[in-house]
């Protein structure tokens, strides 16, 4: 099938741009192009409709008799149904936070009251820190073990024997991400789950920068947790950690005494944000409507809305890969297009600093982030720890005519 036709096969770009009241912004006389999706991307009117219909229709406190209380208790328990169909998971394997950092230090407290010194967790260094410093707290709170997998920064992937070799028997966890936001590498999550099983090791997974653009299932996976953030793919600021069932009803969790000892409110410390809750569950349901017949299942008009987004998200970020590669002085990080990789892509600029190539970018309407993002061992491993890059990420609003804006706007840098 040709590449346009399969892009037909979702909406239209115009359909899409309409949904997301942001894309109207005006800086310096142009439409703001708003290439910072990998920081946290806009969010469309049925999200924003969700939320502002449970605070002035329902809003309630949960488990109580009355009538907005029990509507609650059921908007909660729908955004676990939709997260579960979002991550082909079980509703009672959802827990809510405040963000994924907080709810992977939550989960790293109660996974530590098990181990001990000489146990060890393995991370990388491709990954955000927000899955490397929440795991080696452990080593001064437990006394364990944190190994480090390597990657090339040549390449911008993980170097697999170095990552095998770092697995031993006594392994407890692997901390690997989904996808790295500095240099939207794809990992082998596969052959991760292999050395996992074959070590006797529990699996972790940092999805926040895959799951907006690669299709998630924890079936597939094998792991045994997998983290993410609604506002990276079009929800507010609220976290979602999935725990595989049996694992869950064993973790010793840090709780007040009244509060529930069972299923996923195991994890969720106090009173949690509803209205964010409903809109991560609008957020799944926005990217459902992608679908061409976004009338089937829920977990179908999914999977062919991510074969949408793929398939379009690599379109843009060739014409970018290859855009700005070509202009001088200009040096780009990560795989090419031909790798598994997500539609970001970071950059340099010769005798420029990241922070005033944002700077300048912006003035044109042209939004990027710049720095380390949290990302700080990949940096420092391509050298670049004292300004960091410029980070362009694609997302389902944006056009052709936004990519070639961005090309011309870095060319114009060198004139």
């Amino acid at each position: 099938m040709s590449l346009s036709g399969v892009i037909s096969r979702g909406p239209d770009i115009d359909t899409v741009r309409s949904r997301f009241p942001a894309l109207s912004r005006i800086q310096g006389g142009l439409p703001v192009a708003y290439f910072d999706g990998p920081g946290g991307t806009q969010v469309p009117r049925a999200v924003v409709a969700a939320m502002d219909e449970y605070l002035l229709g329902h809003n309630a406190n949960t488990h109580w008799a009355y009538p907005t209380s029990a509507e609650t208790d059921a908007a909660i328990a729908e955004a676990r149904q939709a997260l579960a169909d979002f991550v082909h998971g079980a509703p009672e394997e959802i827990a809510f936070g405040a963000n994924m950092t907080t709810l992977t230090f939550h989960l790293a407290r109660a996974l530590g009251t098990r181990w001990g010194a000489g146990d060890e967790i393995v991370v990388t260094e491709l990954d955000h820190h927000a899955n490397v410093d929440t795991w080696r707290r452990l080593e001064r709170e437990r006394g364990l073990t944190v190994r480090i997998a390597s990657m090339d920064p040549g390449t911008g992937q993980i170097d697999r024997d170095a990552f095998d070799r770092a697995v031993t028997p006594r392994t407890k966890l692997i901390a690997i991400g989904g996808a790295s936001n500095a240099l939207g590498t794809i990992n082998d999550l596969g052959f991760a789950a292999d050395i996992a099983r074959g070590r006797g090791a529990l699996l972790f997974v940092d999805a926040v920068h895959s799951a907006p653009h690669r299709l998630t299932d924890v079936q597939a996976i094998g792991c045994d947790f997998l983290a993410l953030s609604a506002y990276k793919f079009y929800g507010p600021h609220i976290g979602v950690l999935w725990t595989r069932r049996e694992i869950l009803e064993q973790l010793e969790i840090s709780k007040i005494v009244p509060a529930p000892d069972t299923g996923p409110e195991r994890l969720e410390t106090g009173t949690q944000n509803h209205e964010g809750i409903v809109g991560a569950a609008a957020a799944v349901d926005f990217l459902a409507s992608l679908a061409p017949d976004p009338a089937t299942s829920r977990p179908e008009a999914l999977r062919e809305a991510f074969e949408f987004l793929e398939t379009r998200g690599r379109k843009l970020f060739t014409r970018l890969w290859e855009g700005l590669g070509a202009l001088p002085g200009v040096t780009l990080y990560g795989p090419p297009p031909d790798e598994p990789r997500t539609p970001t892509l970071s950059f340099t600029v010769a005798g420029r600093a990241s922070r005033d190539v944002a700077l300048a970018l912006a003035r044109d309407g042209l939004f990027l982030s710049h720095g380390d993002f949290y990302a700080t061992t990949v940096i420092a491993r391509l050298g670049l720890a004292a300004e960091g890059v410029v980070r362009a990420g694609c997302a389902c609003y944006t056009s052709d005519e936004e990519v070639e804006r961005l090309i011309e706007g870095v060319r114009a840098l060198g004139r």
